[in-house]
């Protein structure tokens, strides 16, 4: 009686093999992709940066007319606009597409919110706003990636501000509970109804209606938020009402 062929033990694994090289092929090439939209973009927007800053300072002698360095700084400050939401653009792409490699170690939060802090302190002042800090240099440490980090505290306190009334008061709150550190930014904002709190989430979405508005932003920082965290094992909640101002809380493992 004839027996059948036996079966190559290879062939059920081929196609997972194959279907695991299509995937990093396609990986790698969005790597690409994305490094060179990334250099393509902001090779010239740091030129116009540059040369714009030039201008406006003069630094070669008066250009004249005034309106010139005024034209020079309304440039400056529309490129510096276009570069971060250049940025903000490709780290969505990054993270949506899982092209963002993260480096998990112990950082320090009283750190992070230290160089965050020296970044942003222009923008606080110009609204009089202040920055308050519970337990500084003694918060606990967490395991995250440094960028990812500083780039989840800096858009968390930027929105704080954006939204916060002038001479307001931001507080910082970071509180162990178990295997996480639960770190809360407070604004004392008009807050929002809990209802709108899953449409903030997604991309290009903002706070207050388009025809509205008073401040400026794609509504991109808190969607980055969210998956910065989620990349680095954490969570982001928001907690807000009218009237209320809102909370954000980033939920991150221990270190």
């Amino acid at each position: 009686m004839a027996q059948a062929a036996p079966t190559s033990p290879r062939s059920g694994a081929e196609p997972d093999r194959d279907s695991a090289r299509r995937r990093l092929a396609q990986d790698d090439a969005r790597r690409s992709f994305l490094r060179m939209v990334s250099h393509e973009l902001r090779t010239p927007l740091n030129s116009i940066l540059g040369f714009s800053e030039i201008l406006a300072s003069e630094l070669y002698g008066p250009l004249g007319a005034p309106q010139y360095k005024e034209y020079a700084d309304i440039i400056r400050t529309s490129g510096a606009r276009l570069l971060k939401l250049v940025n903000q653009v490709l780290e969505i792409a990054r993270l949506e597409g899982g092209a963002m490699d993260l480096d998990l170690r112990q950082e320090s939060l009283d750190h992070a919110l230290d160089d965050v802090l020296d970044n942003l302190k222009d923008e606080f002042a110009l609204r009089g706003v202040s920055v308050v800090i519970e337990g500084q240099g003694q918060l606990p440490n967490v395991r995250a990636d440094a960028r990812a980090l500083r780039s989840v505290l800096t858009n968390l306190l930027q929105n704080a501000v954006t939204f916060s009334p002038d001479r307001g008061i931001v507080r910082v709150r970071a509180v162990a509970k178990g295997h996480h550190v639960a770190v809360s930014i407070i604004d004392q904002g008009a807050g929002v109804d809990p209802h709108e709190i899953p449409r903030l989430l997604r991309p290009f979405e903002q706070g207050e209606n388009a025809l509205t508005r008073h401040s400026e932003g794609a509504g991109l920082g808190l969607p980055i938020v969210e998956l910065l965290c989620t990349a680095m094992g954490g969570r982001l909640r928001l907690i807000s009402s009218p009237g209320e101002g809102m909370t954000a809380q980033v939920r991150l493992p221990a270190a």
